[in-house]
């Protein structure tokens, strides 16, 4: 059967359910948001004349949930259209509405009595056949089929999505017996394709497969903390991202999340876990249960590892000792261990230096990581047949860079198996048969191909659904045909080149700008068309700021002219190109990198893209085409009637306040992205993608464009405007003296310099004012300055 999800009943609003129904709207789903009547009318709305009858009373909580959703950070939708696809009721009024559903996905309290009382309503009102699913994150699936009809059971199966859906990348399917398989399949399909998730396919078990790995994990930390006596600023040094976990690392996640969710989770799974070989380290430290009778819980307390003051009106932050309980300024944190690896950008040889430490961080490193590596073996097959599952699952649900399995064939498994069992972490005996049969590692690259080694046929295969992502790691070693420091040229397959850099933050230097041409080269000569794009953690941050500042400090100017001059011509070469080029941004997606971005003949985005001309911040203009191709854009985009300065207007307020889209959606707004250009909600999928785009191209017979001479400014008509709103600004004191001159710098860009009448110009010519005026912020001190502030603290100074 051919199934489509156009519409969605949500039942439940909470945080979980809000959110879902965000992420479902973000994709077209129409939905339906339900929850519960409250029980009796508030005052205020006594006052209003409010009775148990009006729709205001009776959708209260609902629509009290839906708008703090909508309004929350970092926000649920892509767009704030979207909320116009989300409709709210209540189950009194509105559960007969779910019989138009093609998916009802209940989100209500974690209560399986609850829960079967939302599933008898349901009964009633559901269509034969519609896809029926829960969100519970640790009720077994199979306790909710009882009393259910057979066509209920046939097409019922567990969702559970992570917290914030749009961002954590997990979504665990757990079917029971009953569940017919072919709703299985789909789901996994779906999951991937369109909600854009890892979809990992679970085992009935307590915590499925991410919580019960990562819970273990985070404990396992606390446990290793207390042997070794460390702090909670050292651990959150520790453990995050010079390990490849989140910024937020242990004890901060842990205050977003919610102490009492962290001890509610662990003592069911306490419970649950009566054979678990590793069960005590489920059992919670003291300083926990002292947190939670003190009701120190994190932020929904105010308080709980961290907690802020104010102090002479400036926000600090203090930490809490775990042995006074008492809070205290936070500490600097330095390890010898993490010292040395502050060069080593690759997290896999960088994970085997900080294994190795000598100091107390080695220490910590060696002895949680190999709590988790026993753990993780002797999960399989109780909570899945496949290592693979294991990893992709605790990766997309805890946003770790690379998983479980994937950190011990880093630092090498036969080495680190005999170090564990002096440790005392004996991993499972599949460890030690795979390593007799002359396999080393539980995962493998054969011809481009990522395998896994299979437990029970003790062979490597191929992961189920990766065959349709393209994984440049994976091709990193047979399909590289080029490659310096900072850039690796790809042969993608289907006569199409991939582009990859890999500097520190993917900033855009010499070695970068060298590969570009060398790939349009290539590409040129014998390829169909060209991706640009990298699988980093940011796409680009933009130039390097360090090379810039080194010139002008050095006043030496014709060295800055000629690399902004070379960075302006390789962005032109980008654009016309003999043959297809499509860039595929995602992530930090800043100054420079949103120049390339907007050269490109189509783009593929990744719906978590955060594009905007940033350039500001540190003082200068884009002049890497940037400011020359919004203004393009905007004469390209005239029509009769147009008032043409409002939309002039709108661009420059972008480029002045350094305005970044925070989703692709939004850069369609801003003029970034363009019609015609496409949006990957999976961003594993988008070199894939991509590629397509470059096929499609290619084989609807490509063209190379022509450079535009007719782009429409306005001169002095359109300066004087600008000026007079830059004045007004910086009178009303909302800008400095050194905003008014990079504001009227860009002015004078946009609008073709002081022309004495509208008229038209060409790309060449606004690319010259663009240079002259980066060149002239330059020289100014206060534009040092701001850059000088990127450089050495990463925050922008405003002065």
């Amino acid at each position: 059967m051919k199934r489509a999800i156009k519409k969605a009943a949500v039942l439940g609003s909470g945080i979980m359910g809000s959110r879902i129904a965000c992420h479902l709207a973000n994709i077209g789903v129409e939905v339906l948001l339900l929850d519960i009547v409250p029980e009796e009318l508030t005052d205020a709305e006594k006052v209003k004349g409010l009775d148990e009858n009006s729709p205001l009373f009776r959708n209260r909580i609902v629509n009290d949930s839906f708008n703090s959703a909508i309004k929350s950070k970092p926000a649920p939708l892509y767009h704030t259209n979207f909320a116009n696809r989300i409709s709210t009721g209540n189950f009194s009024d509105n559960m007969k509405d779910i019989k138009d559903a093609d998916w009802i996905i209940e989100v209500v309290v974690e209560n399986l009595d609850i829960k079967k009382k939302v599933f008898d309503e349901v009964e009633k009102h559901r269509a034969p056949g519609t896809l029926i699913t829960s969100n519970t994150s640790g009720i077994p699936i199979n306790l909710m089929l009882d009393g259910r009809s057979e066509d209920f059971q046939k097409h019922f199966l567990g969702t559970h999505f992570f917290n914030p859906p749009r961002y954590l990348n997990l979504l665990e399917i757990i079917p029971t017996e009953k569940t017919d398989p072919d709703i299985t399949g789909f789901f996994m399909q779906y999951g991937d394709l369109f909600l854009g998730k890892t979809t990992v396919l679970c085992k009935d078990t307590p915590a499925f497969i991410a919580n019960r790995v990562g819970i273990y994990a985070i404990l396992k930390v606390l446990d290793t903390m207390q042997k070794l006596d460390l702090d909670v600023d050292q651990i959150d040094k520790l453990t995050g991202p010079v390990i490849g976990h989140p910024k937020s690392a242990t004890f901060r996640t842990t205050d977003i999340v919610g102490l009492d969710t962290l001890i509610k989770v662990t003592d069911n799974l306490y419970a649950a876990l009566e054979n678990d070989e590793s069960r005590d380290t489920f059992r919670l430290p003291e300083i926990i249960k002292k947190l939670e009778e003190k009701n120190w819980l994190g932020d929904k307390t105010g308080q709980g590892f961290y907690k802020k003051t104010k102090e002479k009106g400036k926000t600090k932050i203090l930490t809490l000792d775990l042995k006074t309980l008492g809070y205290k300024p936070r500490q600097k944190v330095k390890f010898a261990t993490l010292e040395t690896t502050k060069a080593i950008d690759n997290l896999k040889e960088r994970m085997k230096v900080l294994m190795a430490g000598k100091d107390v961080a080695g220490e910590f490193y060696r002895d949680s990581n190999y709590g988790l590596f026993k753990y993780v073996s002797f999960r399989i097959p109780e909570i899945a047949d496949e290592l693979y599952k294991i990893d992709d699952a605790v990766k997309a649900g805890f946003g770790w860079e690379i998983g479980p399995f994937e950190i011990w064939d880093a630092v090498g498994v036969q080495k680190t198996v005999a170090e564990m069992e002096k440790a005392g972490y004996k991993p499972n005996q599949w460890v030690y048969d795979m390593l007799e049969a002359g396999n080393e590692s539980f995962y493998m690259v054969e011809e481009g191909v990522r395998k896994y080694y299979d437990i029970p046929s003790k062979t490597y295969k191929s992961i189920p659904g990766k065959e349709q992502f393209i994984i440049l790691d994976d091709l990193r070693k047979n399909n590289a045909i080029w490659n310096n420091s900072g850039s690796t040229i790809f042969n993608l397959g289907d006569g199409v080149l991939g582009l990859e850099f890999h500097t520190k933050m993917n900033t855009l230097g010499g070695e970068v700008i060298e590969g570009l041409h060398k790939a349009l080269d290539m590409a040129e000569k014998e390829y169909k068309g060209l991706v640009i794009g990298n699988q980093g953690a940011q796409f680009s941050a933009g130039a390097n700021l360090g090379l810039v500042f080194m010139y002008a400090i050095e006043q030496e100017y014709d060295e800055l002219d000629f690399m902004i001059r070379h960075f302006q011509n390789t962005m032109m070469r980008v654009r016309y190109s003999s043959v297809p080029v499509v860039v595929a941004p995602h992530g930090l997606t800043l100054g420079g990198g949103c120049e390339m971005t907007m050269h490109a003949d189509r783009v593929q985005a990744a719906a978590e893209t955060y594009i905007g001309l940033v350039e500001v911040g540190v003082g200068v203009i884009p002049a890497g085409g940037g400011t020359k191709e919004l203004t393009k854009r905007i004469s390209d985009s005239f029509e009769e009637g147009d008032i043409v300065l409002n939309m002039l207007q709108n661009s420059f307020m972008n480029i002045a306040t350094a305005k970044v889209a925070t989703s692709a959606h939004e850069a369609f707004d801003m003029h970034l992205l363009r019609r015609g250009d496409g949006i990957s909600v999976n961003r594993l999928r988008q070199i894939t993608d991509a590629k397509k785009a470059v096929i499609e191209m290619y084989d609807t017979g490509y063209v190379k464009p022509v450079e535009s001479k007719s782009i429409k400014v306005q001169g002095k008509t359109g300066l004087a405007l600008f000026y007079t709103g830059i004045n007004g600004m910086q009178m009303g004191k909302y800008i400095s003296e050194h905003d008014v001159k990079i504001a009227k710098k860009i002015a004078w860009v946009m609008c073709g310099g002081d022309l004495s009448y509208p008229q038209e110009v060409s790309e060449q010519y606004l690319l010259d004012l663009e240079r002259e005026a980066f060149l002239s912020l330059c020289g100014e001190r206060k534009t040092l300055e701001r850059i000088q502030a990127i450089l050495q603290g990463g925050k922008p100074l405003r002065n």
